[in-house]
């Protein structure tokens, strides 16, 4: 029976064998009686296959055992995954009933599931850029720019915390070795040299005509507020720049008088009046030591240790601000607005203060010079233990106070401090996330990781961090792998706030919410296009998928939730009434072709180009991130696509599209991408709702290589709901290459199907298939090294 069904799959397998001329045979339905004959059909179709030149991949299915189903997995997974997502015959060609096509998937599922597990081998990886700054934060208290320290990394399988690209180069270790002694300065107090500056810029792009952040005052427009780290009691210089014209030149909007606030920690420090030249003065000034903002500018004195920092304008009355505003789609919008604020100091300082990152690095305080010594070892075994994600032997001490003695003899206690502190942050021990095979076990054989090797890695997954005291504690004392203790800590993580590395890291990067800093639509073509709506599209998105994560929904609630989050800048673009303000509210949706992912206009922006949509990205993107079947790289030299007219007529998306499919090169990958981008061209390059293209109604309508149709984004939405098991397949593997910091092999398969059983009660809620994966064989296990 089995090898009949197989000579029908692995015909559709390859998908390049005509059905036209071949009748399903009516013995198939039921099975053929005899081996003999179940065998000349497996022989028969592959034979035909081969003669197509389908086997180009070396597919053989009549050379594969399907005794020995585990000897051939890497092939057999590929067919159960065909079988199961119901992808061939193509349609139009005979298919197997449902029965059959069942049973055929369930004993390969058997078998290969059955087989001995192998978890794999994680190579050995360095942080990465954002697990660095989230370390440092958790190890510290000290909130840093990675961004400034340390250059982007490199991504693989969709994630930038892949070991295999992870690679370290000379250079990198000099930024790591340089941003250890700024960053152990920082933490200590040190300060060395003149006064330091920092500077924040505001976007050019942002409209400052309305409050443009929840921690600047209520009544305030504009402006910008951040989070600065001072590093020593003492006085501080706030200055601030107004918006200026494109060349720098001129500063902007001072004919009419302007109040502009200074807000240390919500409390007001400095208030000025810019501005107020009259009416008939032009609305422009010179830049320099006369410039209408050269007063702006406050010394105060400030603790050490992180402060909120605001600048905003005053809001003016309704009438004012219409007498003042300009169109909306000017680019050189004239109303005065805030250019940069920049922080410079310390001047007179008066000592370290008590931080944050002092607190938690001095556990101890010396009363003479006998209790240094002591001290000093409770405090680096202490910042050891957390770097290190482990528990520190007595004989290792001396080795770490080696950098403390020599900072001790040259500068004192504290410097002894900081020189241990920044040998800890160039350790490989802390910029790697090592594990090593126990001494006893064969070579290329699967074994249990150990506790703490668990811990770090159920930290990595969940907060891109170091595990915290309570998570080591439990590892230290050999309890984490214990079912009941190992999901409750889990759980703990999962509602620390922590977990938004989740949102951040995941998400950030399966859902391109990264890429939403570096998008740039055309403005000719998009004027509405500015730095509010930017910022308010990735923000909808991120706090779309953190509801789904703190309110524990099915992962499938992601393609078909009826809510979204809105502020008045965004809920305005999408044709949304009744939003107003800054601050993003989660609203319940009307409007169908909104609901889930598919209508976010974060995901729709960052899959088109930046003067018009593009079928193709936004139907890659589906495929490879909603349902899981990436389509094949493009073949080289693939021709342009028309031009936007055809004699002196404008042409649509989908006119230009049909053209570029005529190549045979192109139709084969086009026909699977194209019907889902199409789904989408109701929603333009920037995602607001259109209906029309070059004066002609939108076509939105799709059919699916199998013959699916459908029309719309809410079509789209209900083929891909009828196909949930793949959505929620797709979930699990993202999520566990992310786990891993590895792409997902063959023989990850069965621990997916694992994950997914044991999810589906509870209808694939986050919670249970991240406890699925925690627990699940490549998680908690390693493959030794090959001999």
């Amino acid at each position: 029976m089995l090898r009949t069904l197989l000579g029908w799959t692995g015909i559709a397998l390859v998908g390049v064998v005509s059905f036209a001329q071949e009748a399903w045979p009516q013995s198939l339905n039921p099975v053929p009686a005899h081996a003999s004959a179940q065998r000349a059909v497996l022989d028969r179709y592959c034979v035909v296959c081969h003669n197509e030149q389908a086997l180009t991949a070396g597919l053989a299915l009549d050379k594969m055992d399907i005794e020995q189903v585990s000897e051939g997995a890497p092939m057999w997974e590929k067919v159960l995954r065909k079988l199961r997502g119901r992808a061939m015959p193509p349609a139009g060609m005979p298919r197997p009933d449902e029965a059959t096509y069942n049973s055929l998937a369930n004993y390969l599922e058997a078998e290969l599931d059955g087989a001995t597990p192998n978890p794999g081998r994680p190579v050995l990886r360095r942080l990465n850029r954002a697990e660095y700054t989230n370390a440092i934060r958790d190890l510290l208290a000290l909130e840093i720019d990675g961004t400034s320290l340390l250059p982007p990394d490199d991504s693989g399988y969709g994630f930038d915390n892949i070991g295999d690209v992870l690679s370290v180069s000379p250079m990198l270790l000099e930024r790591y070795m340089s941003a250890a002694r700024k960053i152990s300065r920082l933490a200590i107090g040190d300060h060395r040299g003149r006064p330091d500056s920092q500077t924040y810029d505001v976007s050019r792009f942002l409209v400052q005509k309305d409050r443009t952040s929840e921690d600047l005052p209520f009544g305030s427009r504009g402006g910008i507020a951040v989070r600065h780290f001072f590093p020593l009691d003492g006085d501080y210089l706030i200055k601030v720049r107004l918006k200026t014209s494109y060349d720098g030149s001129a500063v902007l909007g001072i004919a009419e008088q302007h109040q502009l606030d200074i807000h240390l920690d919500r409390q007001r420090v400095g208030q000025f009046t810019v501005g107020g030249v009259g009416l008939n003065a032009p609305r422009v000034s010179p830049v320099g030591e006369k410039a209408p903002d050269a007063h702006l500018e406050v010394r105060i004195p400030v603790t050490a240790g992180p402060h909120l920092v605001g600048v905003s304008l005053l809001k003016e009355t309704w009438a004012r601000e219409q007498m003042i505003q300009p169109t909306f789609a000017s680019l050189e919008r004239e109303e005065p607005g805030v250019g940069s604020l920049t922080i410079r100091g310390p001047y007179d300082p008066q000592g370290p203060g008590e931080t944050p990152s002092r607190s938690k690095i001095f556990v101890c305080r010396p009363t003479d010079s006998q209790d240094e010594e002591p001290c000093a070892r409770k405090i680096i075994s202490t910042l050891a233990r957390r770097a290190y994600r482990r528990p520190i032997a007595d004989d290792e001490i001396p080795n770490l106070l080696v950098p403390y003695h020599t900072g001790r003899s040259e500068k004192g206690f504290e410097a002894g401090i900081e020189w241990a502190l920044q040998r800890i942050l160039v350790s490989p021990e802390f910029l790697f996330r090592i594990e090593q095979d126990p001494e006893n076990v064969e070579p290329g054989t699967a074994y249990p990781i150990s506790d703490l090797e668990l811990a770090s890695r159920l930290s990595f997954f969940l907060w891109s961090s170091i595990p915290d005291d309570p998570l080591l504690d439990v590892a230290a004392n050999g309890q984490l792998k214990d079912s009941v203790v190992l999901e409750k800590q889990v759980r703990r993580m999962l509602a620390n706030s922590r977990s938004q590395a989740l949102v951040s890291n995941f998400a950030g990067q399966w859902l391109y919410l990264r890429n939403m800093a570096t998008v740039a639509p055309d403005l000719g073509e998009f004027p509405e296009f500015d730095e509010n709506l930017r910022e308010a599209l990735q923000r909808e998105t991120e706090l779309f998928f953190e509801s789904m994560l703190r309110e524990d929904h099915s992962v499938v609630d992601l393609l078909d939730a009826d809510y979204t989050f809105l502020n008045e800048r965004l809920a305005r673009h999408y044709g949304i009434p009744n939003v107003y303000g800054n601050h993003l509210r989660r609203v319940a949706l009307d409007n169908e072709q909104r609901r889930g992912l598919l209508g976010k206009g974060s995901i729709l922006t960052a899959t088109s180009y930046a003067n018009r949509t593009s079928p193709v990205l936004r139907g890659k993107w589906i495929l490879e991130n909603i349902l899981g079947t990436p389509p094949p790289p493009p073949p080289p030299n693939v021709p342009e696509l028309q031009e936007a007219t055809r004699d002196g007529k404008p042409l649509t998306m989908r006119q230009r599209m049909e053209e570029h499919r005529v190549n045979p090169a192109c139709a084969s990958c086009h026909a699977r991408m194209d019907p889902l981008g199409f789904a989408l061209e109701n929603f333009d390059a920037i995602g607001g709702w259109r209906t029309t293209e070059a004066g002609l109604p939108i076509d939105a309508s799709g059919v699916l290589p199998d013959g699916t149709q459908f029309e719309g984004a809410s079509g789209l939405r209900e083929v891909l709901l009828s196909r949930r098991e793949e959505f929620v397949r797709n979930v699990t593997e993202k999520l566990l290459t992310y786990a891993l910091g590895r792409g997902i092999e063959y023989y990850d398969a069965p621990a997916v199907r694992s994950i997914m059983r044991e999810a589906a009660p509870s209808d694939y809620r986050w919670s249970s298939l991240i406890v699925g994966i925690v627990k699940s064989t490549p998680f908690q296990m390693r493959r030794s090294e090959e001999p």
